[in-house]
C-alpha cells in the first residue's frame, strides 16, 4: 500500500460527474505499405497479449468509499486487458468529423474507480485508410507531460521496429517513477520543510514587490466575466487540427518572442473573433491560465509537477501586432515573478493564485466571484522526430485535457516533429460551435504573419 500524494489526491477528490479529471490524447496513424486490411486488429491483439503491465497501470484506489484506504494505492494483480484495451470502428463515412464526435463521447465518460484508471481505444474505419488511438489516464496518475512521455515510450523512430513494448508495459528506458510522488519527494525531512517554508516566505515578499512594480500584471479575481466562466455539464466537445511548426517559428523570429508567445497570441486572436461571433466579447482582455511543467527542474517523478502563471491574451485589440507585444510582455513578467523558485515553492505560489478559482469551482459558485482566469492554454512538449508504431507513421497527437466549473474551455497543444497539434475541449452546453475556433486560429496566425512582415 502506498499513500497518494496530496497533489495527485486533489484530482481524485475534486472529480465529479460534471468534471471528469482525466487527461487524454488522440493519435492518428498511417499504416505502412505492407499493412493488410486487418492491421489495426493485429495491433489490438498484440496489445492484449502483452506479458506484463507496469506498476502505474496496475495501481487502483485503495477504496472507493470514504475510508482511510481511499488515500492509498493498491496494486491490482490480475489486469483485465479486454476491459482497458478496446477496438472500435467508426460509422460511415468514417471522416475526421465522426472520429472527433466519438472521441468527445469517450472523453465525457468517467473512469471506473474499481479498476486501474486508464483506457486505450483503437479505432479503425477511417475513410482514408488511417487508424486512430484514443488514450485516457486519470490526472492522479499523470499530468500532460508525463502522459506524453509514456506515449512516446511506446513508439520508435525506426519505421522497421516491431518490438516496442506497449504504453502500459514496463519500459527499461523509462525513468518516470510510478505511483505519483510529484515534487513533494523533494521535501522528506523536517529540515527540508523548514528550508522550503523559509524560501517561500522570501519568495512571497519578492513576488509582492514585483507585482507592485508591474501594475499591469494579470492577478486573481481580476479577469473579465465571459461565457467561458460558467458552471459546466458532463458532456464534452472535442476539436483538433495541426499547424506547421515553421510558420509559428517564423513569426516568433520576426517578433523577437518565444514560440509559446506566438501560440498565445494565436489563441487570443481566435478567442476574440469567436466571442465577437457570439456577441460576447468583454471590453477587458481575456486572461489565460498557462501551466508550466516543473519536470525539467530535476523532478523525475510520475505525479503532477505543474506550476501556473496568468497571461494577458490581448483580446481587447484588433491589431495582431499589439496583441503579440501584449502577450510577450505579460509572459516575461510572469517568468520574472517565478524565477528562482524551487518546484515546491512554484507549486505553492501557483496554488495560492488559483485558490479562489478552485474554491468557486468546488462549490459551484463561479458566478458569485470574479474569474481568476478565462481560459486554459497549455503547450506540452511532444515528439521531436517522426515516430512509428510497428511501421505505422504517427501523423498527429491531439491532447484532450480537462475543463471545470468556471473554466469551460481548454486549448492544449503539443509538438509533433514538424507540426504543432492542437486539441480543444469545451463544455458541450456552454461552448456552441466549438469547431469554429479552428478556423479562427488559422485566421489569427495569418494575421500575425502579415503583421510581423509589415512591421
Amino acid at each position: 500500500m502506498r499513500f497518494i500524494n496530496p497533489v495527485d489526491y486533489f484530482f481524485l477528490a475534486l472529480e465529479g460527474r460534471e468534471r471528469p479529471l482525466h487527461v487524454g490524447g488522440l493519435q492518428l496513424f498511417t499504416p505502412p505499405e505492407r499493412a493488410g486490411p486487418d492491421f489495426t486488429r493485429e495491433l489490438y491483439t498484440k496489445l492484449l497479449s502483452a506479458d506484463a503491465v507496469s506498476t502505474r497501470f496496475r495501481q487502483t484506489i485503495g477504496s472507493v468509499s470514504a475510508t482511510p484506504k481511499a488515500l492509498s494505492w493498491r496494486d491490482e494483480e490480475n489486469i483485465d486487458l479486454d476491459y482497458h484495451v478496446r477496438l472500435s470502428a467508426l460509422p460511415r463515412p468514417g471522416r475526421i468529423r465522426e472520429l472527433l464526435e466519438v472521441t468527445s463521447l469517450w472523453h465525457s465518460a468517467l473512469l471506473d474507480r474499481h479498476r486501474p484508471l486508464w483506457e486505450i481505444h483503437l479505432v479503425e474505419g477511417l475513410h482514408d485508410g488511417r487508424f486512430a488511438v484514443y488514450t485516457k489516464m486519470h490526472h492522479a496518475l499523470a499530468d500532460g507531460v508525463t502522459a506524453l512521455k509514456l506515449m512516446q515510450s511506446s513508439l520508435s523512430e525506426d519505421a522497421d521496429a516491431a518490438s516496442v513494448p506497449p504504453l502500459f508495459a514496463p519500459h527499461k528506458r523509462q525513468s518516470i517513477k510510478a505511483g505519483g510522488g510529484g515534487s513533494f519527494g523533494a521535501i522528506k525531512t523536517v529540515a527540508g520543510i523548514g528550508r522550503e517554508a523559509t524560501g517561500l516566505a522570501r519568495a512571497t515578499a519578492a513576488i509582492g514587490w514585483h507585482i507592485a512594480r508591474e501594475r499591469d500584471m494579470p492577478l486573481p479575481l481580476r479577469a473579465p466575466r465571459t461565457m467561458f466562466n460558467v458552471p459546466i455539464g458532463g458532456a464534452r466537445r472535442f476539436a483538433a487540427q495541426s499547424w506547421q511548426l515553421d510558420r509559428i517559428k517564423a513569426v516568433a523570429s520576426e517578433a523577437n518572442c518565444t514560440l509559446n508567445d506566438v501560440v498565445l497570441s494565436m489563441c487570443g486572436g481566435a478567442l476574440r473573433e469567436y466571442l465577437l461571433e457570439q456577441h460576447a466579447l468583454p471590453d477587458a482582455p481575456l486572461v489565460s491560465f498557462v501551466p508550466i511543467s516543473l519536470h525539467d527542474k530535476g523532478d523525475g517523478s510520475a505525479g503532477n509537477a505543474v506550476a501556473a502563471v496568468l497571461a494577458n491574451l490581448g483580446t481587447d485589440t484588433a491589431d495582431p501586432l499589439m496583441r503579440i507585444e501584449t502577450v510577450t510582455r505579460s509572459m516575461r513578467q510572469a517568468k520574472t515573478m517565478m524565477a528562482g523558485l524551487t518546484p515546491v515553492q512554484a507549486m505553492a505560489v501557483s496554488a495560492a493564485m488559483l485558490s479562489p478559482f478552485v474554491t468557486s469551482s468546488m462549490t459551484r459558485s463561479c458566478g458569485a466571484v470574479p474569474p481568476t482566469f478565462n481560459v486554459v492554454v497549455s503547450n506540452v512538449p511532444g515528439p521531436k522526430r517522426t515516430m512509428y508504431w510497428d511501421g505505422a507513421k504517427l501523423d498527429g497527437v491531439y491532447p484532450a485535457s480537462i475543463i471545470m466549473d468556471g473554466a469551460a474551455l481548454n486549448i492544449t497543444l503539443t509538438s509533433n516533429a514538424d507540426t504543432l497539434d492542437f486539441g480543444i475541449i469545451g463544455c458541450r452546453t456552454a461552448i456552441p460551435h466549438l469547431q469554429r475556433l479552428l478556423i479562427h486560429l488559422e485566421n489569427s496566425l495569418v494575421a500575425l504573419e502579415r503583421a510581423v512582415v509589415q512591421a
